[in-house]
């Protein structure tokens, strides 16, 4: 037979030559890239059969696979080598599945062309792997990613974003890296996926951030869409007081003022057992310390009730009191009189002005300003002094300050007391060298000697005692702002001078200052309040210091302080405050159970601006001429040239835009009368105003050749009362023609001053009888009848020219008597001028005229002629009509005839 025989006959049937069975390897791993169906293979896929080069025995015809439903085939690629391939029979998705394992045979063809007794090789396990393709992209898990700092501090993850991939690979499924798609943020993140920030977050700066992050897989595949980060700022919790402004406006005449409406305490959650909060208006750049009335040191001590009597050692330079003239003022503010002291100025009082015996009651009164004395050795700075004028240089009392010391020396005479006794008082106080306004009052009662420094009361802490002065007839010198050297010297000169400032200097000899005149003297206008006590809290302590310049405010509760705190308030009583800055400064204390701090609150400096008030135009007006008879000035109440005069007040409400004109009401402080032209000659004129005019008011007067000034802290109307009943009387008329005054009143010591009234009084000269009455006297012509043209004067004629004769002896006998009683009765009337309106009549002449009917009837009585029923009644009813005109105070007069 031939080599490729495989059939052969044996007793006539054909014997199978397909002995061997197929071999393939035991185990095949493969690889298969998703989406495509080619299966890589090792080893690859190959059957091998003994029976070869046996036709059909020796060949592979199939291969095949079990289980798992794997998507796969497997093709003879040729039979007679038995090579193989493995492809997907559909489409392999790794994220579906990233492997399969599965089993597969080899068959040979079998031993003849039919495929009859074919053989199956061994079952070998086939593992396939499914290779990734990075199809998707990065996707973050949460759309949007918050978080929140504290600012100030460096975080190492304020949070951390995190991106997934739907890729089965880890190549392709694992995120790789981040990065912050914004620029300029002080932001970084890693590969992790965490955000930190890269400085110091500022909350004042920026509140809040928002930064866009992408991610890439390990194939650098980019997100498809960013994601939003918002990450907010927030402040760092520091303890203080929140909710509060820095200025607070004040509006003139608006009463209490709220300073804190929504402040409260931020405590940070800490336990706390007590607060302690002191609120402190600073004021010490307003006036003396303080907004207080700036009226004169007389109005304000008449105003407070202060007993009558002081001597004002400073007072306004004037011609009157003119020892000021040289020193320095510093008069800027609000009119507030001011003297500043440099160390080379000093003032000698006049010897008319100086009370001349203290007694053993007196007081002292100042307002002083000072500082540290400079030099290790400071010399005395004397306020005031009493020294000998001449040879001797002996210091009677004394008031200086001396290294912060207050000191009052007080020499008695040997005539007073001849025995060692207390002579110098010294007081050693913060206050004299705190460069601040104070008010200094010193009381004695010798010996006792009492100090008042703000009201408060101050014994002294050293008294040294002395030896009376010996009487001697050398005169004294009271000096201000230094002491005068007359004697023991080349030449008498100052010395001892005062560096500091002062105002309001006064002495009171015979009496001693009450407590509530001394606090009325010094009290301020404005300060702090409390609205609503009763709704404190029931913990809540509080007090103030006398000038209710500083508030202390305890509690246990934040809630309770935070409260009160809301009902502080400004407030400031004067009705034309001094505008301008005052100065809040706010301390608090917080207390934690078993420990004496344990938070630090910081101090708050806020500013409460007093706006200006609309000031006020005081109009003075009235008549501005007076003519009456020469005759009225004789009288001995003159007369009132100010009679119809009115004082109003106004201010502007509003602002630029539009504004309307009001008038207010408010008090005066004084009103000048100034003569204008020649000076007042005492020897036949004056200008006066009676005691009793001012009874019942806070007004005094004073008067000299150059005029009146009436003063005192009071009303509009009562100073518009007063000025009317200022009169001025001249008993020599005939010497002048005419006087001139001028009128000026003031509010807040100058401060606002009125318009220039001028008065000019003119006065004529008459006949004596034809003076002007309220009551004058009614007379109308006398008609006489002529004689008959036959020039015989019938009996009838002869009466009447009788009558006639004896009517014109009788009219001037009663006009005499009449003008006699009228002149009497205006004196009583002119008496009573004071208390009743007065009538001025401007009268230059007068015409006399008889009702022929009266003088008919009184001449028939006197020559004893009978009158008829109906003159009778006539003059009855006319006597009725001149009683109720009299009654009615309304005179009887033709108009006409009156001269203005």
């Amino acid at each position: 037979c031939s080599l490729y025989c495989t059939l052969y006959e044996v007793n006539g049937y054909t014997k199978n030559l397909n002995k061997h069975k197929p071999w393939i390897e035991t185990s095949y791993h493969g690889v298969i890239t998703e989406n495509m169906d080619t299966v890589l293979l090792d080893p690859p896929l190959v059957a091998l059969d003994k029976d070869a080069p046996v036709p059909y025995a020796g060949e592979i015809c199939a291969f095949k696979i079990y289980g798992q439903d794997a998507p796969f085939e497997a093709v003879v690629l040729n039979h007679t080598s038995g090579e193989g391939v493995l492809r997907a029979s559909s489409p392999v998705d790794c994220e579906s599945q990233k492997e399969y394992t599965f089993i597969i045979q080899a068959y040979d063809c079998g031993a003849g062309p039919s495929g009859n007794d074919w053989k199956k090789s061994h079952k070998a396990v086939v593992h396939i792997q499914v290779d990734d393709v990075n199809e998707f992209s990065p996707v973050f898990r949460e759309p949007l990613y918050k978080a929140s700092v504290t600012e100030g501090k460096i975080y190492d993850s304020i949070l951390q974003v995190e991106a997934w991939d739907q890729d089965c690979s880890p190549q392709y499924s694992q995120i790789c890296n981040y990065e912050i798609v914004t620029t300029g943020t002080p932001f970084a993140i890693d590969r992790n996926g965490n955000i930190r920030n890269t400085e110091r977050l500022s909350y004042d700066k920026q509140q809040s951030y928002k930064i866009m992050v992408t991610a890439f897989d390990c194939g650098q595949k980019r997100a498809k869409e960013d994601v939003a980060v918002h990450i907010d700022v927030k402040p760092v919790c520091k303890p203080g007081w929140q909710g509060w402004n820095k200025r607070v406006d004040y509006e003139p005449g608006t009463g209490s003022k709220q300073l804190f409406p929504k402040m409260h305490l931020e405590t940070c959650d800490g336990p706390l057992s007590g607060v302690r909060v002191m609120v402190e208006l600073q004021t010490s750049h307003i006036g003396k310390g303080c907004d207080r009335e700036t009226y004169s040191e007389k109005s304000l001590q008449k105003l407070c009730g202060a007993a009558s009597g002081s001597t004002d050692l400073l007072p306004a330079p004037s011609l009157s009191t003119n020892w000021t003239l040289s020193l320095l003022t510093d008069s800027g503010r609000d009119s507030d009189l001011i003297y500043r002291f440099d160390g080379h100025q000093a003032a000698n009082v006049p010897d008319h002005v100086v009370p001349q015996n203290l007694t053993d009651q007196f007081t002292i009164a100042t307002w002083m300003k000072h500082g540290p004395s400079p030099g290790l050795r400071a010399e005395k700075e004397t306020l005031l002094c009493n020294s000998d004028k001449t040879e001797m240089n002996r210091h009677h009392y004394s008031l200086y300050v001396h290294n912060c010391r207050l000191v009052l020396l007080l020499r008695r005479d040997f005539t007073q007391v001849d025995t060692f006794r207390p002579a110098e008082f010294h007081w050693k106080l913060e206050q004299i060298c705190d460069k601040e306004w104070h008010y200094y009052v010193i009381n004695v009662e010798f010996p006792a000697v009492t100090l008042f420094v703000d009201g408060v009361t101050y014994e002294p802490y050293l008294v040294t005692d002395d030896w009376p002065i010996h009487t001697s007839k050398i005169d004294t010198q009271l000096t201000v702002g230094a002491c005068w050297q007359g004697g023991e010297v080349a030449t008498p000169r100052f010395t001892q001078y005062f560096h500091g400032s002062l105002s309001g200097l006064t002495i009171r000899p015979g009496r001693i200052e009450t407590q509530k005149v001394i606090s009325c003297l010094q009290a301020c206008k404005e300060g702090l309040d409390i609205n609503s006590l009763e709704s404190l809290a029931k913990d809540i302590k509080f007090h103030f210091n006398p000038a209710q310049s500083v508030l202390v405010v305890e509690g246990e509760d934040v809630d309770s302080i935070n409260t009160a705190m809301t009902k502080v308030s400004y407030i400031n009583s004067r009705q034309f405050p001094t505008p301008g800055l005052r100065r809040l400064h706010i301390t608090t204390t917080v207390q934690c159970f078993g420990e004496d701090t344990c938070l630090l609150i910081p101090d708050i400096k806020a500013v409460v601006m007093v706006l200006p008030p609309s000031e006020p135009r005081i109009t003075i007006a009235g008549s501005n001429r007076l003519v009456r008879p020469a005759g009225d000035l004789r009288g001995p109440l003159g007369v009132a040239p100010f009679k119809e005069l009115h004082i109003t007040s106004t201010v502007m409400k509003g602002d630029s835009f539009g504004g309307c004109v009001m008038e207010v009401m408010h008090n005066l402080d004084y009103c000048d009368i100034l003569v204008i032209g020649e000076e007042l000659n005492p020897e036949r004129e004056s200008l006066e105003i009676h005691h009793s005019a001012l009874l019942g008011k806070h007004l005094d007067a004073t008067n000299s050749t150059s005029g009146i000034s009436i003063y005192g802290v009071d009303s509009m109307a009562h100073y518009e009362q007063a000025l009317r009943q200022v009169r001025y009387r001249n008993w020599q008329p005939a010497t002048l023609t005419d006087r001139k005054f001028r009128l000026t009143c003031s509010e807040l010591n100058g401060r606002y001053t009125s318009n220039e009234f001028n008065m000019e009084v003119t006065f004529k000269s008459q006949p004596q009888y034809m003076r002007p009455v309220h009551h004058p006297l009614m007379i109308h012509k006398i008609v006489c009848f002529p004689s008959s043209p036959a020039g015989a004067a019938p009996p009838a004629a002869t009466v009447v020219i009788v009558v006639c004769i004896a009517a014109l002896v009788v009219i001037v006998v009663i006009g005499v008597y009449r003008i006699h009683a009228t002149h009497q009765e205006g004196t009583r009337e002119d008496e009573e001028e004071v208390r009743e309106p007065e009538v001025d009549w401007e009268n230059s002449a007068l015409t006399i005229t008889v009702n022929p009917m009266e003088v008919m009837q009184q001449v028939g009585e006197m020559i004893g002629a009978e009158s008829d029923n109906t003159d009778e009644d006539e003059e009855e009813e006319e006597e009725e009509e001149v009683k109720e005109r009299e009654q009615k105070g309304t005179p009887e007069w033709d108009s006409s005839s009156i001269t203005y």
